[in-house]
């Protein structure tokens, strides 16, 4: 926990002297005030903790309220906006695009955005495809489509490069939508924005599936996710129980962080286990899921296992030496299929004949359009990110905290990766619904 709310300070470009077009349109009170602030801390022990480190709120960790605000920094007629879409896909990217562009559009008069294509790979000195220029009939309808009409990438592109892309297209404020990787590249544009003295303002929103971004308590997509998820569950608890001994294995995202398969596992309440990456779990041995397994169908007949797909990676990887994506992120071990072929050979050596049903919906998942919830969450956040630009406010990231929509520094955002707490109450719920170590309990 931070020991001071300086450290969730925002960088600003300068003074706000231009007056909000919205202050024609709403009373006073409709603005944020400069100086609005949420408490990052909610338990009761973690606020009088902080409040001993200092006098009165000296010592609370606070966040910025993001919101319109009544003076802004850029004049929206007279500037041009920019927007990319990196990494993977995600349910709502298409709705944030959109999003973003009515709002510049209406809201602050903004008519020059220009969509940079396939992610950082747009903003290179020699693009894969030249910009395109959004406007509200460009947009129109794309929210209702899965994917980015921009496309996406993974990667590195020369910042430099980038910085020069910025300044000849006169662009005075960036919205990157991505994950940790993303927003690390963005922070390193505006490191060399500074470093060059240019006013130009760059701004995240949190596209990251897995939900690991910390000082945000949700990515938009997550919430598609788990929606779709949990459907895959129903089907596989459905195979399960409709043949002798069946077994139903999904695998679903979660890299480092098992989020999604843990609120799956929730929603579903048909899991009997779930394996995430920040619990350790061994195969074999009399403790091991095999033989929990053996106990589930002696008692039941069927089960339904789900597991994150880096769980027990620390097995998988073994001896052999780690490769890397285009993002920098280690290639995993397909957890998946390797439990179903260790399920498989480890009950035919019984000969205990068994049916094993393996759904893998990730990348229908990810290229799904958002639920009526994210879709809400997706509009809402890209108002917060355009109105944090227009106020001059940069290298952070929109986020939502104890019911705020708030603005996080990037670099406290991608401090630490955001996990389960295997001790915490989102992982007691999970073992409470699963039954895991009781596994004849579930029907």
């Amino acid at each position: 926990m931070a020991a001071a709310s300086d450290s969730f300070t925002i960088a600003r470009l300068g003074a706000p002297n231009v007056l909000s077009p919205f202050a024609t349109r709403f009373s006073r009170d409709y603005f944020i005030a400069e100086d609005a602030r949420v408490v990052a801390v909610s338990d009761v022990v973690d606020l009088d903790r902080a409040l001993a480190d200092g006098p009165g709120r000296a010592g609370v960790p606070t966040l910025e309220r993001a919101g319109p605000r009544l003076q802004v920094f850029f004049d929206g007629p007279a500037i041009a906006c920019g927007i990319v879409t990196c990494g993977g896909l995600c349910p709502g990217l298409n709705s944030v695009i959109r999003s973003i562009v009515l709002t510049l559009w209406h809201g602050y008069g903004v008519r020059r955005i220009r969509g940079f294509r396939y992610g950082f790979a747009g903003l290179a000195a020699t693009p894969p495809e030249p910009p395109v220029d959004l406007d509200p009939d460009r947009v129109q309808g794309i929210h209702e489509q899965g994917g980015s009409v921009l496309g996406t990438s993974r990667g590195p592109q020369t910042i430099d490069a980038m910085v020069d892309t910025l300044v000849r297209e006169r662009i005075a404020i960036l919205f990157a939508v991505g994950g940790d990787g993303t927003l690390r590249g963005a922070s390193a544009i505006v490191e060399e924005v500074r470093r060059r003295g240019l006013q130009i303002a760059v701004v995240g929103v949190p596209k990251t599936i897995d939900n690991d971004l910390s000082w945000i308590e949700r990515s938009f997509g997550f919430a598609t996710a788990v929606d779709e998820a949990r459907r895959v569950i129903t089907a596989a608890h459905c195979e399960a129980k409709g043949a002798l001994d069946g077994i139903g294995l999904v695998r679903l995202m979660g890299r480092h962080s098992g989020f999604i398969a843990a609120h799956a596992s929730l929603s579903s309440n048909d899991v009997n286990f779930c394996l995430i990456p920040e619990v350790s779990v061994r195969l074999a041995g009399e403790h091991g899921l095999l033989r929990a397994l053996e106990l589930r169908l002696r008692a039941r007949r069927h089960a339904v296992v789900v597991v994150a797909e880096g769980a027990m990676q620390d097995q998988l990887q073994g001896e052999s030496v780690a490769t890397y994506d285009a993002s920098g992120n280690i290639r995993l071990v397909d957890v998946g299929q390797h439990l179903r072929d260790a399920i498989a050979k480890h009950f035919a050596a019984r000969d205990w004949p068994i049916n094993i049903r393996y759904f893998d919906p990730n990348y229908v998942i990810r290229s799904l359009p958002p639920t009526a919830v994210d879709a809400e969450y997706c509009l809402r956040l890209s108002q917060q990110a355009v109105h944090a630009g227009m106020s001059g406010r940069t290298d952070l990231v929109v986020g939502y905290w104890n019911q705020r929509f708030t603005l996080v520094p990037i670099a406290r955002a991608v401090e630490k990766r955001k996990q389960v707490n295997p001790n915490g109450a989102l992982w007691r719920a999970v073992m409470e619904s699963t039954g895991q170590g009781q596994e004849s309990r579930k029907t």
